[in-house]
């Protein structure tokens, strides 16, 4: 059975994520001994925009900017989202002929792996036309990937804490007009921590995937933090 790493890096910026990224994403590419990693953690305040991008010129950068967020454009799928303290961010670094997926069926396993974390929590969820996890037609999971020759890069947000929606009124979330959002502690009406939907989303990652993991221990995390200050 495929094993995959798990690395929890706590609270870091977006652009220490993209390194991260990318340097285990080459490791793949560079045909290297390569491990499926998950990256999991939280961003500083940061909003991000995926490969159509025509409507956010300078002044609406520098609109959200002055927020007091980071504002970056991506090579994901997607628009518009934010990603911040009180959110899970899930990075999959997968070969994907490990796991015999296309893209496609890929995106829709990290969905499936979402909405069963809610089946745990007793809460409703489902996919539909937009890509993403809904409760009561509010998106509490953005999904954006990216993949290049069978590596994945990028993910999935998972919106934890009431803290993090306040965020989402300064935009419109993924480009849909009238869509809301929510978190698990909204809809659980009790605080829901990262670190406890961190738990249960690798649970369910297994499940879904048909794999193993391990986690990686402290000193192995720092190498790779290291690795990528060096950058």
């Amino acid at each position: 059975m495929t094993i995959v790493k798990v690395c929890k890096l706590g609270k870091i910026s977006y652009e220490s994520g993209l390194k991260l990224q990318r340097f285990l994403a080459n490791e793949h590419l560079n045909d290297k001994v390569a491990s499926n990693t998950i990256l999991l953690l939280e961003h500083t305040p940061v909003y991000t925009i995926g490969i159509r991008t025509a409507q956010y010129n300078e002044s609406e950068e520098k609109r959200l900017r002055d927020l007091g967020a980071d504002f970056y454009r991506t090579n994901r799928g997607g628009l518009i989202t934010f990603h911040g303290p009180g959110q899970l961010i899930a990075y999959p670094i997968l070969n994907l002929k490990f796991f015999k997926l296309t893209m496609k069926c890929y995106v829709a396993s990290l969905e499936k792996s979402v909405i069963n974390l809610c089946k745990n929590l007793n809460l409703d969820a489902y996919t539909c036309e937009h890509t993403g996890v809904w409760i009561d037609d509010k998106k509490v999971c953005a999904i954006g990937v990216h993949g290049s020759r069978y590596i994945t890069t990028h993910g999935l947000a998972l919106n934890c804490s009431v803290d993090v929606l306040h965020w989402f009124k300064h935009i419109i979330p993924c480009g849909l007009e009238g869509k809301g959002v929510t978190s698990l502690s909204y809809e659980l009406k009790k605080n829901y921590s990262v670190d406890e939907a961190a738990e249960l989303f690798i649970k369910n990652f297994c499940d879904t995937f048909k794999c193993n993991h391990v986690n990686i221990d402290k000193e192995e995390t720092a190498c790779m933090i290291n690795k990528i200050e060096r950058c």
